[in-house]
């Protein structure tokens, strides 16, 4: 999901996705992957394969593999069999399988797990969940496809990007510079695995499935939120950061991204553990398991794209307008970042 949250977070990449003209041919990539998807279900239907998690979970990420192909193509605005031939295989594994099949097994559990919640289970019901999430899964996978390829065309065009969603930087950072991220995630985590499980011991609705959500919203939404101050102003104290924005700025980015994706991470893996695993009602260590880990998830992320957009703002900076078109300036930032 990092690349969803970088789409939305990094100025330059909001910008080069919701253009007027880009927003409406967006639409249109959405519409027909859900159209094909329709189809494919009422195929599994046919053969009752709908019923059954793991061919639902598989065609779901199957067909989404080739949605997110053709969708990256028609965002280059290249022909399909001309990008698989420019495209290093790295590339091309990475939206077949990441963006395309992963993500689609990812969205199709949240699905499931947001209709058992709002108690319309798979299990007794299967139908309406399996179509909604493929049809969901393979439109959401057609976007986010359309706009990485967008975002492509346009590095290859000039633009200078310093935060692409591709993970490569954010891995670079875990690897690389572990002194930056470590210890303030690791404090995240076990410092929200005790809330909850305080929260647990005086409030038993804490263990159960809304309960579980409306905790890891609040907790993993503030974690993100802090952590995403902290490096946008590596410089201050968090205090001290948080204290140059109105508290309307914190709030909206304490809900999104914070606390709508401290939501999906939860209700990913409540759908992995209740229709995977077989596990309708985990206990509480799963439960605070997967607390403490959606925060410290989110603190990861949340600091990387503070960082992120700390360095696009020094970038923009340092750097003037009339350059910041030239292409032979982004082949070298793209060096000198490599």
């Amino acid at each position: 999901m990092l690349h969803r949250m970088a789409m939305r977070v990094a100025p330059a990449l909001t910008l080069a996705v919701t253009e007027a003209d880009f927003r409406r041919r967006k639409r249109v990539v959405m519409v027909v992957p859900g159209l094909v998807a329709f189809a494919l279900y009422r195929g599994l239907k046919a053969v009752a394969w709908h019923e059954d998690i793991v061919a639902l979970l598989c065609a779901s990420g199957l067909f989404s593999s080739l949605v997110a192909l053709a969708a990256y193509a028609y965002g280059r605005e290249r022909p399909f069999v001309d990008v698989l031939r420019e495209d290093d295989l790295r590339t091309q594994a990475w939206v077949a399988l990441r963006i395309g099949f992963l993500y689609a097994v990812q969205l199709s559990l949240m699905v499931l797990a947001l209709l058992k919640l709002a108690t319309y289970d798979y299990h007794d019901h299967p139908d309406g969940p399996a179509m909604m999430a493929l049809i969901i899964a393979s439109m959401s996978v057609a976007r986010d496809a359309f706009e990485i390829g967008h975002v492509r065309l346009l590095q290859q065009q000039g633009r200078p990007l310093v935060t692409l969603p591709d993970g490569k930087a954010l891995w670079t950072l875990v690897t690389g510079r572990a002194d930056l991220w470590a210890e303030r995630v690791a404090v995240t985590t076990v410092a929200v695995g005790l809330v909850y499980l305080a929260l647990t011991v005086m409030m038993p609705a804490a263990t159960t499935d809304l309960g579980e959500l409306i905790v890891i919203g609040v907790l993993a939404g503030a974690a993100c939120t802090l952590a995403f101050v902290q490096g946008l102003h590596p410089s201050l104290r968090t205090w001290e950061g948080l204290m140059r924005y109105s508290w309307r700025e914190l709030l909206r980015f304490f809900l999104w991204p914070g606390m709508a994706f401290g939501w999906t991470y939860y209700l990913i893996a409540d759908g992995a553990i209740s229709f995977l695993m077989a596990v309708p009602d985990p206990p509480v260590w799963v439960r605070l398991l997967v607390t403490a880990g959606t925060a410290g998830i989110l603190s990861l992320y949340g600091y990387y794209l503070g960082r992120s957009r700390w360095q696009e703002e020094t970038l923009h900076a340092a750097i003037p307008a009339s350059l910041l078109r030239c292409p032979f300036l982004s082949n070298i930032l793209a060096s000198k970042k490599a």
